[in-house]
């Protein structure tokens, strides 16, 4: 049969099985969503309030679901709002397609109106991405870009379509989504191809007195915490993990310790430090997990597993490498290793779980008084979402994630605006669980048009706003580092986010004492849309521990250390 270039576009999403596409129109892609109006209801388009705010939400969607998250945007300054969105997609490994639509193929490269070479400026952050201009080839790139997103290491691909390209129409034969080649396919042949690599980590972790293993995101990705857990309790030995990793191990086992690195706890860091071999399971060894490169787990062999070849040997030398898919390796490490005993090491760690507790002020309200709050309210079975800054490592250090993708972060980015629009697509995701979004006064101004977006979709979603007046973790720095020399890091208006919330439909609510944030919580976990709680804190409260920048981790401190 013959179709539009619009409606294949819309008829490939189908066959994906795709049911949410974040977005947000222009004429160069009006062609879609007047096909997409005809199909409203078998994928349901959720109207951002921004551009940035839909691969946001797109993102949300995948990392709460390991499904992938879709997003449309028109030419122009349409495409190049979704930028920063999609590098955070790229840098923390989310599979999201990305669908722009351009000028028409003539008008391409004369700086038409609403022209962007927007291919050009995403080959760094994506990987892959198509410009298509010729409609015979449209449903086979949409295909492909689907199958790449989820391949291997996941990641954003963009599909940018000229106007024309969308109207011109083509034979179309319908196609049934073919299984993906998923990460765990990659290690079907592991044991024939990777033998040696398996052999020589067994011999490793046999040998071990003082194991240590390191969990990262791609633990999560893979689907790996049955493994995971097995492979803890074989190996008797603690786990640590970084930001992207939480939820992979739970976070009430008696093995773990905390998050690893910068503001990691004194436990891990000194655990790692310590430690005569780490086990290092779907991490890339960031510059803010390792602190000082060269005396990073300098007493250690490293076992690094990952599917991604190229991250091996890329910050950290490591002893020994396995490639492939975390789920595959530790289920082929768990048949062959036998029960090890590290009694002692293990005892030296509880040791140390007793001198360095993670601990905040007895009285006022506080980031870390909230986190703690927020789990016991939820019971720990909320999806937490955070933006980025002080709150976002209270949230990691604070909340106990027993489940893979239930916390949300910009992690290799970093990026100040991204956890409004993610809880978003996390609770379009998940209409059955309760999605908080905690996110500082600074990073909330990035996004909080997207309030509306909420209002609209009628989400019961929770904004938790941890206002101390100022950019927290800049002027953290600036205390410790700058002389206090707090250059344009304070925030001293009078923006009142309680109106803000009301004016754009939300209930608003403050709280300035622990007693009123209970109480504000309590409502808002009960309400049936959306609720902004503004947490008045102190300006000078400080993430600890804290490794300063260039310094070893075992160099960990805490205000009682300075």
């Amino acid at each position: 049969m013959q179709l539009t270039g619009a409606e294949i576009i819309i008829e490939c999403l189908k066959e994906q099985g795709v049911d949410t596409v974040f977005g947000y129109p222009g004429g160069a892609i009006l062609n879609v969503y007047d096909e997409l109006y005809k199909h409203r209801d078998e994928i349901r388009h959720i109207l951002t309030s921004h551009e940035q705010g839909a691969s946001h939400a797109a993102d949300g969607y995948a990392r709460s679901t390991g499904k992938v998250g879709v997003c449309f945007a028109t030419s122009g300054p349409g495409a190049t709002n979704l930028v920063t969105g999609i590098a955070t997609a790229y840098m923390d490994s989310v599979p999201v397609v990305a669908i722009t639509c351009n000028v028409g193929v003539s008008l391409l490269g004369k700086d038409s109106f609403q022209e962007i070479d927007i291919t050009g400026i995403t080959t760094p952050i994506t990987k892959h991405n198509f410009i298509v201009k010729d409609v015979t080839k449209l449903a086979e790139t949409i295909r492909r870009a689907f199958a790449i997103a989820k391949k291997g290491r996941p990641g954003p691909v963009l599909v940018d379509v000229p106007k024309d390209v969308t109207a011109n129409r083509t034979d179309y034969e319908p196609a049934a989504a073919k299984p993906s080649h998923s990460v765990h396919q990659i290690g079907e042949d592991l044991e024939r191809e990777r033998a040696q690599e398996l052999e020589t980590a067994l011999a490793l972790l046999r040998e071990s007195k003082k194991p240590f293993i390191f969990v990262g995101g791609g633990a999560v990705i893979s689907g790996a915490s049955g493994e995971l857990r097995r492979f803890v309790s074989l190996m008797q030995a603690p786990v640590c993990d970084s930001l992207m990793g939480k939820g992979a191990f739970d976070g009430t086992d008696a093995f773990y310790t905390g998050m690893l690195g910068m503001h990691g706890t004194k436990v891990s860091n000194f655990g790692v430090s310590e430690c005569d071999l780490l086990v290092v399971v779907g991490a890339r060894f960031s510059d803010r997990v390792i602190g000082n490169a060269s005396r990073f787990a300098s007493n250690a062999k490293i076992v690094q597993i990952d599917i991604d070849a190229a991250e091996v040997n890329k910050n950290i030398p490591v002893t020994a490498s396995v490639i492939g898919d975390a789920k595959d390796v530790l289920a082929k490490l768990n048949e062959r290793l036998g029960q090890q005993e590290h009694d002692e090491w293990l005892a030296h760690i509880v040791r140390l779980k007793e001198k360095y507790p993670l601990k905040y002020a007895d009285e006022g309200l506080s980031g870390p008084y909230m986190v703690e709050e927020i789990y016991r309210q939820t019971k720990g079975d909320a999806i937490i979402v955070t933006e980025v800054g002080q709150h976002q490592m209270w949230a990691a250090q604070y909340y106990r994630y027993q489940k893979p993708r239930t916390l949300l972060t910009s992690g290799g980015l970093g990026t100040m605006g991204y956890g409004l629009g993610a809880a978003i697509g996390a609770q379009v995701a998940n209409p059955g669980r309760q999605v908080i979004n905690f996110a500082g006064d600074g990073c909330f101004r990035m996004n909080m048009n997207e309030i509306a977006t909420a209002v609209r979709e009628h989400l019961p979603l929770v904004e938790v706003v941890v206002n101390n007046h100022v950019l927290g973790m800049v002027r953290q720095w600036q205390d410790l580092f700058y002389e206090k020399h707090y250059s344009a890091t304070v925030l001293s208006d009078s923006v009142d986010y309680v109106k803000l919330a009301e004016a754009m439909g939300a209930k608003g609510m403050r709280a300035t004492t622990r007693e009123e944030f209970n109480t504000a919580l309590e409502e808002a976990l009960a309400a049936d849309g959306p609720v902004v709680i503004d947490a008045v804190i102190d300006c000078d409260d400080k993430v600890w521990p804290m490794v300063a920048p260039g310094a070893p981790i075992s160099e960990a401190f805490t205000a009682e250390d300075l």
